[in-house]
């Protein structure tokens, strides 16, 4: 193994901790998160998102990683979000909390993981047929806020943090 799979191997065992220690792996934050009465997982995924753009931006001013996003493309992001949201809302599981939960021993998470795995391998038949259609729908290219606004990421982001913090207020004065 190289220097970059010990750090993704290592970065994934602390992230799947985290999770754990955070309860967000339990099905009452799961189902707590989509009636809107429980934001632990909304707080721990925005803490995660603070922190992870900090440190994707001052990686990439120093030129140790090059910032390459995935084009905005309509067709994908409707029908990849209502699919992730299904999936969710059957499961109770997303991608990460699903192999944290088989790592917790909830074997019952295997039919969340094998539900993936298959969806992958029909994605990757049904390719060439969504190239043509879905994935034809409106193609906006690779575009981000900054691009968006035409403003530095580095503007974007404490404006970002205080609206996060603002909301994280309110979610403790509200006792969610």
């Amino acid at each position: 193994m190289n220097i970059s799979q010990w750090l993704g191997l290592v970065t994934g065992v602390l992230f799947g901790f985290l999770l754990q220690k955070g309860r967000v792996l339990r099905f009452d934050k799961q189902i707590g998160a989509m009636l809107l009465r429980d934001m632990t997982i909304f707080k721990f995924m925005l803490s995660a998102i603070l922190v992870g753009m900090v440190g994707i931006l001052v990686l990439s001013n120093l030129e140790i990683i090059t910032l390459s996003h995935k084009p905005m493309n309509v067709g994908a992001v409707l029908i990849g979000g209502a699919l992730f949201g299904a999936g969710w809302a059957i499961m109770g599981f997303c991608p990460g909390t699903s192999l944290g939960a088989l790592g917790e021993g909830r074997w019952h998470s295997i039919f969340a993981i094998i539900g993936m795995v298959v969806g992958a391998a029909f994605y990757a038949e049904i390719y060439p047929f969504l190239k043509s259609t879905v994935l034809s729908w409106k193609d906006f290219g690779k575009i981000g806020l900054p691009e968006i606004l035409g403003i530095s990421p580095w503007v974007i982001t404490p404006i970002f943090w205080v609206g996060v913090i603002i909301l994280f207020f309110w979610f403790e004065k509200k006792k969610l």
